[in-house]
């Protein structure tokens, strides 16, 4: 099921990156000087139109997976520490069940040995 959903998605996601690599493919400079644009102090290229978007496309997508990393850090905290108290809760019952059988073996023993 899950490779046919892949395929479902990642088809036309490939088509449309496709499309724009073709249709985008004329060399362009980026100017990050708005006051002189005629001559930039600044400015990148001349690359073809779709790296700027592929790039633009590519540090949205790692922004965003930051972003949401860094808000469920809550939930990854909560998580460490339900799973240190199992932890602790599962040593205890272990320790118990051991005493538990400690003290059923002395009851069991003949009492003059």
């Amino acid at each position: 099921m899950r490779r046919i959903l892949r395929w479902i998605v990642g088809l036309p996601v490939v088509a449309v990156l496709v499309a724009l690599g073709l249709a985008n493919d004329q060399p362009v400079s980026l100017v990050l000087d708005p006051f002189r644009p005629a001559n930039p102090a600044i400015s990148i290229g001349p690359l073809p139109f779709y790296l700027y978007l592929f790039l633009a496309l590519a540090l949205g997508v790692i922004a965003g997976g930051m972003a949401t990393w860094l808000a469920q850090a809550h939930v990854r905290r909560s998580a460490r520490r339900g799973e240190a108290e199992a932890r602790r809760w599962r040593a205890e019952v272990e320790r118990v069940n051991r005493e538990r059988q400690h003290d059923a073996s002395r009851q069991l023993a003949p009492a003059g040995r």
